[in-house]
């Protein structure tokens, strides 16, 4: 463990997380450095840090630059050989940094990877936002062992082993600073969501792995920044999918699923409709005028992106929905 290695916080108006998680980070990651960075909060989460946790680093971003502009701001000031970009709301176990790095450490082409993400509200269950270890289908829809869509798991040991997967979580992620900096961070344009999608995915089409260590586990509360029903959520996630697309895939590859994806996200905007929830609706529209634009700032991946063995060649909606497959281990995997 002579790696260097600092835990990096991302924070926005996460004063009460601050105060609820913050001592149990820095108990259970000595010796480790752990920084926070705040993302031009707008609460007393500044003054909440100078006046209880003097002794850390602290770095303020001239304005809310979003989950990835935030930890490009911030990490490109940091000097470490590992990066754990870790969620304010998220409480740690004892010892859940060694088993990551060693793993990492024995396979040099491991470039990011996540541990086991439980729910902090409900200890037996997976949480949303990354469970096992994520991985995506042919459409682009990203799912987790231990998660598919909204139906999360009991963790009763069946994902404690530590496999490759497509990506890894950014509530908790572990990510080797020299890559990270060698594919110019998170990007930026994403601002939040799926941007730690996109990092794995471009490291993946250069030849490196992403992994999941089942030997550490941390409880993350989830929904702290954005709730699930927020019309920009929804923005975020359907604008960003879109870019994830068009980045990562080859230019027949992403003519070839556009067609389909478009009449789904037509569906799900006709559902929101169905709910009530008009503005979501309007949001998904929104994101597609959006990534029109912003797409012209953007070039195809030059090889085939659908190569990975972590992606189900299958429709994980119609396995889901249509076939009832709930768990990730009743997916068929060719």
């Amino acid at each position: 463990m002579a790696d260097s290695i600092a835990v990096v916080i991302l924070n926005y108006n996460g004063r009460d997380y601050l105060d609820k998680f913050l001592p149990n980070v820095i108990q259970n990651s000595s010796p480790h450095e752990v920084i926070i960075v705040d993302n031009a909060s707008t609460d007393d989460s500044v003054q909440y840090l100078n006046t209880n946790f003097p002794e850390l680093k602290l770095i303020e971003t001239p304005e809310n630059l979003g989950y990835a502009g935030g930890y490009n701001y911030a990490l490109k000031q940091i000097e470490t050989d590992f990066y754990i970009l870790l969620n304010s709301d998220v409480e740690t176990t004892p010892n859940w940094i060694n088993p990551v790095i060693s793993l990492m450490q024995q396979n040099e082409k491991i470039a990011a990877c996540q541990p086991k993400i439980k729910s902090y509200n409900k200890k037996e269950l997976f949480e949303y936002a990354g469970a096992a270890g994520g991985f995506i289908d042919h459409l682009g829809y990203p799912f987790c062992r231990g998660r598919i869509f909204s139906h999360l798991e009991k963790d009763q040991g069946q994902y404690d082993n530590n496999i490759p997967v497509f990506w890894a979580t950014g509530a908790c992620l572990f990510v080797k600073a020299k890559i990270f900096h060698e594919f110019g961070g998170l990007d930026d344009q994403f601002f939040a969501h799926m941007e730690e999608i996109d990092f794995c995915w471009r490291a993946k089409n250069a030849g490196h792995e992403i992994y999941y260590c089942g030997e550490s586990t941390v409880y993350h509360v989830g929904g702290g920044t954005l709730k699930a029903e927020s019309p920009f959520k929804t923005y975020l996630n359907f604008r960003n999918n879109w870019l994830l697309l068009y980045k990562n895939l080859s230019k027949e590859e992403f003519k070839s699923i556009s067609k389909r994806r478009k009449r789904l996200d037509i569906l799900a905007a006709i559902q929101f409709v169905a709910k009530g929830q008009k503005a979501n609706a309007n949001a998904i529209l929104k994101a597609h005028r959006d990534f029109k634009e912003m797409k012209k700032h953007y070039n195809h991946n030059p090889t085939q992106g659908l190569q990975h063995i972590e992606i189900f060649k299958e429709s994980i909606i119609k396995s889901f929905f249509v076939k009832r497959k709930k768990t990730f281990t009743e997916l068929k995997w060719k």
